[in-house]
């Protein structure tokens, strides 16, 4: 090797052969080295490369030596290194790991942005066991929506002293603070055991035994019934809802209306669909249900909460009319 050639190579760090061998390579060829490399080996790379300027053919050559142990033709290093990388970051990583690498502020696995996301209940749980002083440090680099959650899930006396410990802070020990936080993170489960996706199990179940049909879901039921009664009828009213007696024949619907009090009906009709308001008075005479309608013109505003309750009692004996033979509300048999 000629001695410029060696002298180009002394003169460079590991990091800066790296940066300088991605930046001569093709996206396609680089992109599945950098796939193989760690977030910290990527970081290190962005640092070199944001501060590296031109180098010579010579140093390229060195470092094509060092890498596949051959001299090379010399090629030019792609202007606007950084640029470049962060492009093969993307390519290689997706465009969100890449702005986590390329991104100084956004450091999702340190262990405080770990605590930012976790459920704060588990850190809480975790915490508990350190002393105030700690728990007030740690919560103090953290958001004060995700401190006061935290906060929250403890006793009220260890919540109070953790704040008091807060409130008399001036400084806080780096390095024993970033300890603390990494000790904690590694006690909560993995990120992906912490992504919880929101399911109405209730709602769920209820969609199944509608699908089951009548007499395989009553057996499912009565068997849940003698175990979680409050449980089984969450459900009967998830599998037949007030929506649902828009289905309801004029026969059954008269029966129904003979169980409900004026009051309640208007109640429960209040800002119900069109369909829904024709179905139900269906079952009732023509000067009944004019009256319902002249009351519901001048009931005004009511509370959502008193309209679902009173639609709720209405299900509530549509369902036991069903139950007890009197009515049937249309659902399938099979």
């Amino acid at each position: 090797m000629p001695a410029t050639t060696s002298n180009a190579a002394m003169k460079l760090s590991g990091p800066e052969k790296a940066v300088l061998f991605l930046l001569s390579l093709e996206e396609d060829i680089a992109a599945p080295i950098v796939n193989e490399l760690t977030v910290t080996d990527l970081r290190k790379l962005r640092e070199v490369a944001s501060t590296m300027r031109e180098v010579s053919a010579g140093a390229l050559d060195a470092t094509y030596e060092d890498f596949i142990t051959r001299t090379g033709e010399a090629i030019a290093v792609p202007r606007g290194g950084l640029p470049y990388l962060k492009r093969l970051a993307v390519g290689a990583l997706g465009p969100r790991r890449a702005h986590e690498v390329f991104d100084p502020t956004a450091l999702p696995s340190s262990p405080l942005r770990r605590l930012e996301h976790a459920p704060p209940d588990a850190v809480a749980t975790i915490m508990e066991k350190e002393s105030p002083q700690l728990i007030a440090a740690i919560v103090a680099r953290l958001q004060p929506k995700t401190a006061a959650d935290i906060l929250a899930a403890l006793s009220p006396e260890q919540e109070a002293e953790v704040l008091l410990c807060l409130a008399k802070m001036t400084d806080l020990p780096a390095g024993v603070l970033e300890d603390v936080a990494t000790a904690i993170t590694d006690e909560l489960p993995s990120p992906d055991a912490e992504t919880l996706i929101s399911i109405d199990g209730v709602g769920k179940a209820a969609e199944i035994l509608n699908a089951a049909g009548r007499r395989q879901s009553t057996q499912i039921l009565e068997s849940i019934e003698s175990h979680e009664p409050e449980l089984a009828r969450d459900m009967r009213m998830a599998m037949f809802t007030f929506e649902d007696l828009r289905k309801v024949d004029v026969r059954a619907m008269r029966d129904l209306m003979r169980e409900l009090s004026t009051d309640k009906l208007t109640l429960a009709l209040k800002g119900a669909s069109e369909e829904l308001m024709n179905a139900m008075l269906s079952g009732l005479s023509e000067r009944a249900a004019k009256l319902i309608k002249d009351d519901l013109e001048v009931l005004g505003r009511v509370r959502k909460a008193d309209v679902e309750a009173a639609r709720r009692e209405v299900v509530q004996v549509a369902l036991r009319l069903e139950a007890e033979g009197t009515i049937d509300l249309g659902r399938d048999d099979e």
